[in-house]
């Protein structure tokens, strides 16, 4: 909006910079979510239909347990400062984020033994141990090992919420409610971590 000589407003034929700056990250954040929400399609690309189905199932599940971890992992820290209103809602989404960690570890092994199989049927993880095997270690066996600490944590977190119900928000308490939101923001920082679990379900063009 600019104003003319005898101070009545005129409409600017150019846009503020300040709603080209917002309608860009309104832009980019819509791009990256739609990316982001549609990356375990990729797997439908696989030329193995075992892998086509597999894939993108377990890339799903992935994708819904880091969305729902994060979230929990998220809220952890307003309870850890003692917000009790969102301590039911806590208690379900560490049962829900539990719940589907475990059917997403659950394919991702039901995969990971194809991925395992031996040089002489064509497996990725022999493939991988002798063309990069320091991929091998980065992005499966570490990731595999990290991945399945966010189940215990999420069920030894969930008992102790449905357990101790409002009464571990009382002072007696305090470091029981620091151990479990401690422990919640851990697997929100391992689903961090392996955000590539939901691109593909085997990172390798073997399977």
């Amino acid at each position: 909006m600019a104003v003319d000589s005898q101070g009545n407003s005129v409409s600017s034929p150019f846009p503020r910079q300040l709603d080209i700056a917002k309608v860009a990250v309104y832009g980019l954040s819509i791009l990256l979510a739609g990316m982001f929400l549609f990356l375990p399609l990729i797997n439908l690309l696989h030329p193995s239909p075992w892998q086509r189905w597999l894939g993108t199932i377990h890339g799903f599940g992935a994708l819904l347990a880091t969305v729902v971890t994060l979230y929990t992992g998220h809220l952890a820290f307003p309870l850890m400062r003692g917000v009790g209103q969102i301590l039911p809602q806590m208690r379900t989404l560490t049962f829900w984020s539990s719940a589907i960690a475990f059917l997403g570890i659950a394919t991702g092994n039901i995969a990971y033994m194809r991925y395992r199989a031996g040089a002489e049927v064509g497996g990725a993880r022999a493939w991988l141990k002798e063309n990069s095997l320091l991929a091998d270690y980065i992005f499966m066996e570490y990731h595999k090992f990290i991945v399945l600490f966010t189940l215990p944590l999420g069920v030894a977190c969930t008992w102790i919420l449905w357990k101790y119900g409002d009464s571990i928000l009382e002072k007696q308490n305090h470091p029981l409610l620091t151990a479990t939101c401690v422990a919640l923001m851990t697997s929100h920082l391992e689903r961090k971590i392996n955000l590539s679990n939901i691109l593909i379900c085997n990172g390798s063009p073997k399977l």
